[in-house]
């Protein structure tokens, strides 16, 4: 006789629970929530005086100038100030002892439900600086446009950026004065079917070109799109898959669409993007065990940890941990950018730290 193969029901398993046994296995591998990180420190580190509600990303210009956003209140992530309106913070790195100014807002901008998420910023021809900032204003999606007033440390709000393509936007990259690459961190807006998203593993995260004159969506396959970025030449656009664990970097064309280069795979949720302008290497902020992150316990707190990506176009890119922590000092790393020497790395909902390498 025939022997008949043996499925997970065979011994008393029901296969509708073996199917959550594999997507719990599923998620808890996408979270990396088995994984614990060495420390790795810097000798010259401060935390940033001021900062005490997240720091989510980071956009530093040529000339030094930082803008920091902080005060995310993100579905599933704790919070410690939530009743508190998102802020956007400016240091000089050029100082030498940089602190945080935040920056006032013009008039006729609804401050009290700012929630900053991703930024960019842009250089025009004539110098004017405009800065774009992913907002979510009672947990809906716009993309805030500001001109940046040095002299008064201030930022006039220009516009408010909404489209059907604009659903859960995560993080953004200028590409001119009224025209940006961003991404969709989920395909749903619901928090619950955002979170049946997750758990099915359905890669329906995407990136999405804005312009005043055209939307589309330009790349998409991706569990969770997050950080992006260009490179200094401008021919490629980088986009980190969190949920992945994976940067991708993709050639941009003559009419904005983007087509797949390579993928570069970690061990590690990458979050924000940020680029050395000189040398073109990868610096990103990175959440080491994402189930510390959302399931916040402080007798267990989520780690930090920072990625310098090199020549990531070769057969053989270098990948240096530069910085990691247990939360001892810094919780939920989302961003690392340099200038000259110095370091700022970011969090989702704590605070900041200035390294001087």
């Amino acid at each position: 006789m025939r022997a008949r193969k043996l499925l997970p029901c065979d011994n008393g398993v029901s296969m509708e629970k073996f199917s959550i046994n594999i997507i719990m296995s599923k998620i808890w591998n996408r979270f990396n929530a088995s994984r614990e990180v060495d420390p790795v420190t810097l000798p010259n580190c401060r935390l940033i005086k001021g900062i005490e509600t997240g720091s989510e990303d980071i956009d530093i210009l040529p000339n030094g100038l930082a803008f920091i956003s902080s005060g995310l209140k993100y579905p599933g992530l704790k919070s410690f100030a939530p009743e508190k309106p998102g802020e956007i913070f400016l240091m000089d790195l050029n100082e030498d002892y940089p602190r945080a100014v935040e920056l006032r807002i013009s008039r006729g901008f609804d401050l009290s439900s700012f929630n900053p998420h991703g930024i960019s910023t842009f250089v025009d021809r004539d110098d004017t600086v405009y800065l774009f900032v992913v907002n979510h204003p009672h947990q809906k999606s716009t993309v805030e446009l500001f001109k940046f007033i040095e002299d008064d440390n201030s930022l006039v709000h220009l516009k408010t950026i909404q489209h059907d393509l604009l659903t859960s936007v995560n993080d953004i990259v200028a590409m001119g004065p009224d025209s940006f690459y961003a991404t969709n961190d989920h395909y749903f807006t619901d928090f619950i079917l955002m979170f049946v998203e997750m758990l099915l593993g359905l890669t329906w995260s995407n990136v999405v070109y804005y312009s005043p004159g055209e939307v589309k969506e330009v790349a998409a396959g991706f569990y969770s799109a997050n950080g992006i970025n260009i490179s200094p030449d401008r021919k490629y656009i980088y986009v980190a898959d969190v949920l992945d664990h994976n940067i991708h970097v993709m050639e941009k064309h003559a009419n904005w669409n983007l087509t797949h280069v390579k993928t570069l795979q970690l061990d590690t949720l990458v979050d924000n993007l940020s680029i050395e302008p000189h040398t073109g290497d990868i610096w990103t902020g990175c959440h080491p065990n994402a189930m510390k992150l959302f399931h916040y316990d402080p007798e267990n707190l989520p780690a930090s940890e920072v990625l310098r990506i090199q020549n990531i176009l070769s057969e053989e890119p270098v990948v240096t941990r530069v910085y990691a922590d247990n939360g001892s000092v810094l919780q939920g790393s989302s961003v690392a950018s340099t200038y000259e020497g110095k370091l700022l790395i970011g969090t989702v909902f704590h605070r900041a730290l200035y390294c001087e390498l």
